[in-house]
């Protein structure tokens, strides 16, 4: 691994899994469903929409709603159980995540994971990558407040700093696709790239829109943290939705 130039502003990009790495909405939409059906009820896609990027205690809540007669516990550990089931069968890459996550480590640019999902899902995604991209995975079990809350993406950035003192938020990228993953992102004060995936996001001053990772560089994200200045903006108001 190279060492990155002591003139580059970035020091470390922060990922959401979900939607972002990783295809697995329509496998957790499909474990909703079943478990739905299982109790006698139904689920559409447009409730299946209002979970996407929230944390799983939130999408548990829901389910409950639907009819599901199981405790929070016992809803979230059918459900991820399910999802890590079907990524062993086949994983489901976004395009250009893979590259990009590549490009950084042979830059020795760091990066932590930063998802809602729980950390037996995170490390079966994780153990599927070539190399040990991350050296910090934070998920929606070690966190109290889940997204659109900024507690994880803060947790990421303090646990980065452990062996990286001088490393603070404005040396950081985060990457998301959903409506509460960069809401907690720009919350957070890090940079922020949103590449929607299932939900689509409106353009806005806080955070950079991208429509694909494919085809994007490390040179990118450095020129964002270069043409924010470390400006800030307010998080903006982009409602309720799952990543």
């Amino acid at each position: 691994m190279s060492i990155p130039a002591a003139s580059s502003p970035l020091k470390a990009v922060l990922w959401d899994m979900d939607g972002t790495i990783v295809d697995t909405e329509p496998y957790w939409i499909a474990a909703e469903r079943a478990l739905v059906e299982a109790h006698g009820g139904t689920w559409s896609h447009q409730q299946a929409m209002q979970l996407v990027g929230q944390s799983l205690s939130f999408s548990a809540g829901l389910l409950q709603q639907a009819g599901v007669q199981l405790e929070i516990r016992d809803i979230i550990d059918t459900l991820t159980a399910q999802v890590i089931s079907s990524v062993q069968q086949q994983v489901p890459w976004r395009p250009g995540a893979r590259e990009l996550l590549e490009e950084l480590h042979q830059a020795g640019v760091r990066c932590a994971l930063v998802t809602m999902s729980e950390g037996p899902l995170a490390r079966e995604v994780v153990a599927n990558l070539p190399r040990p991209y991350f050296d910090v995975l934070v998920t929606g079990d070690i966190v109290t407040r889940g997204k659109p809350h900024p507690e994880a993406y803060l947790t990421a950035v303090e646990l980065l700093q452990e062996t990286d003192p001088e490393l603070g938020i404005h040396h950081c990228v985060a990457l998301e696709d959903s409506v509460p993953g960069v809401a907690a992102a720009v919350a957070s004060g890090v940079a922020t790239v949103a590449v929607p995936h299932i939900v689509p996001l409106p353009d806005h001053e806080s955070y950079e829109l991208w429509d694909s990772l494919a085809g994007r560089s490390l040179g990118e994200l450095e020129a964002l943290l270069v043409g924010a200045g470390c400006q800030s903006h307010p998080a903006p108001a982009l409602g309720d939705s799952r990543g």
